[in-house]
């Protein structure tokens, strides 16, 4: 149930409106191997939207890895948006909720594409949007690529199937892969996304061989996966993750860490919705089934199969089978602020949260209460769920490519402007993205926006400047900001506050904390480890062989 009022509500992002007008009638027609394309002009700009990068997963092709999309004959029309994949209608509004629905269907993996007009050779950076793999669009104003490809890259946005639509497992889909396996469906359309682009992308000014692949939320979590994963090795060659989470996964065919296998909750959807076998689940109206879907409390995850994710991804990492690239990576101070639904109710006195706490985590508890102490449990109980989920995620991903002798770049997102702070969301989760693409503009509505005055401006144009330097040679660098150390200098990382500033050793003890805590649940394999902490965390293992406290 918390999982499932997270998804339909606080972390729906985020589409709202039209697309902006083309400032130029003249249309840019590009001819790529997937097919000739005609676009808009905006400014110095070409955009192309729309392009179907794999066929409609349909009829027969639902839940079947994307297939490619044959070569279209003619020129194919780019200057509208094509429709979202199909999500759940949210249960509530939220801050993140758009103003009105995009048109949705399952005809939905199609990608945008910003780039200069003389783009070539140009750094890509590929987005893939969050909304816990339940919700979101590639055509949000939001993510709206001019700002950036201003800049001199070219910016791909994509689509991916949400819900039970992307990421059903069942023994019959199981059966019928040439792999014999299912689920993952989403994380093959990105994969499919970025086959296309390494194929397509020279034809629009950009480099193949220089794709960063960018995410926030659940397109973070998904670019953990693209880095875990062996059919996506050599598609990307650097990774910007903003506030990813490196949870527990399922297994496709085993119960561990508290969830049950990946195709015996999809076989639990299947009765729930009375549908007897695999053709009765494919003739069912996609938008009913993800909805009821919803409904019924089926969660959308990755599945652990031994093909597209061989192995959980804290496995990958901590065994450095991950992707050797470079990394910018981060979270925000305020993340659980504006999603309050993974955070339980503080307790009535200090002496029942301390309890709670010394039952729960028994010789780690002081070192739990030194960072989250019961003088104020208000923003302990906040801050606990924030370093599990966001904190400990960001550090781990930063240590693990160092390691591998990848530059790993570190920030903090702690800025607070007057409507956020006047709506006690200081630095909420997402709140970066207005700045890092420039679109104060293009907020939803109910979301606290930031004035376009000059000090929230030249943060913008810091942020802008660190995300599309690192896209092209990954170094993040400012004219508008200090130098950025990568981590591996002493926990080096950026503060971004009022303005940028460089500063070392993040949270001390925070991550040390949180790794010992996913050890000793990894290692146990009984206890997943994602919300699960601080008051509603189950007694946790008792100090392991090989972790490290």
């Amino acid at each position: 149930m918390i999982r499932h009022l997270l998804v339909l509500g606080a972390e729906s992002l985020l589409a709202l409106g039209a697309p902006a007008a083309a400032t130029n009638t003249t249309a840019p027609v590009v001819e790529a191997p997937a097919g000739t394309v005609a676009g808009t002009r905006e400014g110095a700009l070409r955009v192309f939207k729309g392009i179907p990068y794999a066929l409609p997963p349909v009829g027969e092709r639902r839940w079947r890895a994307p297939e490619p999309m044959p070569r279209w004959e003619g020129t194919r029309d780019a200057t509208q948006f094509g429709a979202t994949c199909i999500e759940p209608p949210p249960v509530q509004p939220t801050i993140y909720s758009r103003a009105a629905p995009f048109p949705q269907s399952e005809d939905c993996l199609m990608l945008n594409i910003w780039a200069p007009a003389d783009a070539r050779n140009a750094p890509v950076i590929f987005w893939i949007h969050g909304g816990a793999l339940w919700a979101g669009s590639s055509r949000d104003e939001m993510y709206d690529g001019a700002r950036l490809a201003s800049r001199g890259v070219v910016v791909v946005t994509i689509n991916y199937r949400l819900g039970a639509l992307g990421w059903l497992a069942h023994p019959e889909l199981s059966a019928e892969s040439p792999d014999r396996v299912s689920g993952n469906y989403g994380l093959l359309d990105q994969i499919a996304a970025l086959r296309w682009v390494h194929d397509n992308i020279a034809a629009f000014g950009g480099d193949p061989g220089n794709v960063t692949v960018a995410g926030e939320s659940a397109g973070a979590l998904s670019i953990l996966c693209l880095m875990a994963s062996p059919p996506a090795r050599g598609l990307f060659h650097r990774a910007i993750l903003q506030s990813g989470y490196m949870i527990s996964t399922p297994e496709l065919r085993r119960a561990r860490h508290g969830a049950p296998s990946a195709e015996e909750a999809g076989a639990r959807l299947a009765a729930q919705l009375n549908a007897p076998n695999l053709a009765a689940l494919r003739a069912m109206d996609a938008a009913q089934l993800n909805a009821a879907a919803a409904a019924s409390g089926f969660t959308p995850f990755g599945a652990v199969d031994g093909h597209v994710l061989p192995e959980q991804i804290v496995d990958a990492f901590n065994a450095g089978r991950q992707a050797p690239v470079p990394v910018l990576i981060g979270f925000n101070a305020g993340e659980i602020r504006s999603l309050r639904v993974l955070a339980p109710q503080v307790p009535a006195s200090a002496a029942e949260y301390e309890a709670t706490i010394r039952g729960r985590y028994g010789d780690l508890a002081d070192a739990f209460l030194r960072l989250y102490p019961a003088s104020d449990m208000a923003e302990s109980v906040l801050a606990t769920t924030r370093d599990a989920l966001y904190g400990w995620t960001s550090e781990k991903v930063a240590a693990a490519q160092a390691t591998l002798g990848q530059r790993a770049y570190l920030y903090l997102w702690d800025h607070g402007y007057p409507a956020a702070d006047e709506a006690n969301l200081h630095a909420f989760h997402a709140s970066e993205l207005p700045y890092m693409f420039g679109n104060f503009d293009a907020t939803p509505p109910r979301w606290p926006r930031p004035a376009s005055d000059a000090r929230e401006q030249a943060l913008s144009e810091a942020m802008i400047d660190y995300w599309t330097s690192f896209a092209r040679d990954g170094r993040p660098s400012s004219a508008h900001g200090p130098a950025w150390a990568p981590y591996d200098e002493s926990r080096a990382y950026m503060h971004f506050a009022d303005a940028p500033r460089p500063e070392r050793g993040l949270m001390p003890g925070m991550y040390a904390l949180n790794e010992e805590i996913v050890c000793r649940r990894n290692a146990a394999g009984n206890i997943g480890w994602n919300w699960n902490v601080g008051l509603w965390s189950p007694p946790n293992p008792p100090a392991t062989e090989g972790c490290g406290r």
